[in-house]
């Protein structure tokens, strides 16, 4: 079974960075494209970011305006996002998915992770 665990979540300052890290465990990682998502409090899961199986193509919302940018390392069967520039609107609860292109679309999506925790105070 595809297992897809996430880190590097926590609590930063306004305009402060994080990496987030997605290990995949299961199957081989260049399989499938993979995605970034994050779910606001009160508010529904919005797509943030998403990568090829190759990593040749990527897809940021707009909300992103350059500040975030998703990677992959095959080898290590897992995926990043460095978040930049934070905003305390970028607050959430950020997951890591997997599945087909476009993964933006959910129903492309074939696994999910439990989510890590972001928050940015003003």
């Amino acid at each position: 079974q595809v297992q897809l665990v996430e880190s590097g979540g926590g609590l930063v300052q306004a305009g402060g960075s994080l990496r987030l890290s997605c290990a995949l465990s299961g199957r081989a990682f260049s399989s499938y494209a993979m995605g970034w998502f994050r779910q606001p409090p009160g508010k529904e899961r919005e797509f943030v970011a998403g990568i090829t199986w190759s990593g040749g193509g990527t897809d940021y919302a707009d909300f992103v305006k350059g500040r975030f940018t998703i990677s992959r390392d095959n080898a290590k069967n897992t995926a990043y996002l460095q978040v930049n520039s934070l905003k305390p609107e970028d607050t959430a609860v950020y997951y890591c998915a997997a599945g087909l292109w476009p993964i933006a679309r959910t129903a492309m999506i074939q696994y999910w992770g439990q989510g890590t925790q972001v928050t940015v105070s003003s």
